[in-house]
């Protein structure tokens, strides 16, 4: 009798578990059919479109910048709250420049020194403002304007003596719009790593750009100075600490949060490479630090004659941190911004000289030199490409069959979708993904593998990253359902 009835009972557990599995498999298949439709007209249905993209799984945001991800609005909130103020128009006298921020309580009650609240009060200028410090309003009406490249990196300049105020809410807001938005895991580059001069060593780097047959014994140098350096390994510990304290308790059963150290391809030798010393440093000191970056207008004159300095740099070090992992702004250029030739090798170094595991942009790629063996290279080596259309077209005017995500796409290269810098673009990762669904059509299927790469390409530990998959793939099981209830 014991027996019928643990037979009866596994039966009754198999007919359940068949059930569930039958109710899986037809909401994926109505999600997929209900997606097919709205992307196989002309004009694919954006508004319903949206609607999906935004309660779709997305899972991670590779390629984020936390200062460019904050809202101008709550960088405002933050000028207010430190009493610092806000001019209103220029004053060579008093070296005031419109719209950027003054550090000094005192001059707060200034005519042309506006507070936080004056300034939402002024309508006129407070939207001048908004348009200032992101790209809000930039293509909708005839403005006075400079080129969009200069716009966009000119924000940064705007808000950066409060970028750093309240990370820990910062990153807390980030994390909130990230779960109302779907996405479980978020790897952004929060601030510079630090840099020191040493004059002697200045001297003797910044002359590699003449003579780079130095290199190695110049870096070794340099490095093993900054290794005994107290004030180095201080301001090290300083940057490791800040951002440490400032992710406490934002990790969640449905969140993780992860950081990028980086550094600034537009400065001196001698800063680049202290700045990536200590960005090395503090990757393989801390577990919140899981990659390294170098940032910065590509096109600029600096960034384009150092190029092949900073990726020996990055040679150099990845043989010392052989763990370390890279995700390196390279090819965010486009023909026209730098003569031809400026185009031939940023992706290719990054890859076969730098060491780099993910490449952010990747824009220039049809201009690589030999640029076929490339592609083949980042798929044999599955080297993921950070992809992110909002600011390659605002940027670079790169869109529509123009990106390179066709390229990618067509010789099997991954490739994830990412924000950039939300706060600036005045968007987010579902806009991200819409843009992708409606302007290439990409199969269910697909779109859903682009979410996984997310975690898949992650620099999340092994286990982590399993852990991670299983919830996305859950994620997905719960959205197909909605999706089919909600269409019925």
């Amino acid at each position: 009798m014991i027996k019928m009835k643990t037979k009866l009972l596994a039966l009754c557990l198999l007919a359940i578990g068949t059930g569930h599995a039958k109710d899986i498999n037809n909401n994926y298949t109505q999600t997929r059919q209900y997606y097919s439709q709205l992307i196989s007209a002309p004009t694919p249905n954006t508004a319903e479109l949206g609607l999906l993209m935004n309660m779709l799984p997305k899972g991670a945001d590779l390629h984020h910048h936390y200062s460019g991800a904050i809202y101008a609005e709550t960088y405002l909130e933050w000028v207010g709250r430190q009493k610092f103020c806000i001019y209103s128009e220029d004053n060579a006298a008093l070296n005031a420049q419109k719209f950027h921020i003054n550090t000094s309580p005192a001059e707060a009650s200034s005519k042309i020194c506006l507070s936080a609240d004056a300034t939402r009060q002024n309508n006129a200028f407070y939207r001048e403002l908004l348009q200032k410090w992101s790209d809000k309003d930039f293509s909708n009406h005839s403005h006075d304007q400079p080129a969009p490249d200069q716009n966009f990196f000119n924000t940064f300049f705007y808000f950066m003596p409060v970028a750093s105020y309240a990370m820990h809410e910062g990153f807390q807001s980030l994390k909130e719009r990230a779960l109302a938005e779907n996405v479980q895991y978020l790897e952004t580059m929060v601030d510079l790593a630090p840099g020191i001069s040493n004059k002697e060593l200045d001297e003797k780097m910044n002359q590699l750009v003449q003579n780079p047959q130095d290199a190695e014994a110049i870096f070794a140098r340099y490095a093993d100075f900054m290794a005994q350096d107290t004030t180095s390994q201080q301001q090290i510990s300083a940057y490791i600490k800040t951002m440490e304290d400032a992710a406490k308790g934002i990790d969640s059963s449905d969140f993780k949060l992860r950081v990028q150290a980086y550094v600034l391809r537009n400065l001196s030798p001698s800063l680049v490479f202290s700045q990536m010393y200590s960005a090395f440093a503090a990757d393989k000191a801390s577990d919140l630090i899981v990659a390294v970056n170098i940032v910065g207008p590509e096109n600029e004159h600096v960034a384009m004659h150092d190029y092949d300095l900073h990726m020996q740099m990055f040679k150099f070090f990845k043989k010392r941190y052989p763990d370390s992992k890279l995700a390196l702004h390279a090819g965010e250029l486009a023909l026209g911004m730098v003569p031809p030739e400026g185009l031939k090798n940023h992706i290719n170094d990054a890859v076969q000289i730098a060491g780099a595991n993910r490449i952010g942009h990747g824009i220039d790629i049809i201009h690589e030199k030999n640029a076929d063996l490339l592609l083949k290279k980042l798929k044999e080596k599955d080297i993921a490409v950070e992809v992110n259309l909002t600011s390659n077209e605002f940027i670079l005017g790169v869109k529509n069959e123009a990106h390179p995500v066709q390229v990618y796409r067509r010789h099997g290269v991954p490739f994830v979708i990412s924000s950039d810098d939300p706060g600036v673009s005045r968007n987010n990762l579902s806009g991200e993904y819409l843009l992708y669904a409606s302007r290439y059509k990409p199969s269910y299927d697909e779109l859903k593998n682009t979410a996984m790469n997310s975690i898949r390409y992650s620099f999340l530990g092994k286990a982590e990253k399993a852990t991670e998959i299983q919830a996305l793939k859950q994620r997905f099981d719960e959205f197909e359902a909605k999706v089919a209830k909600m269409i019925k």
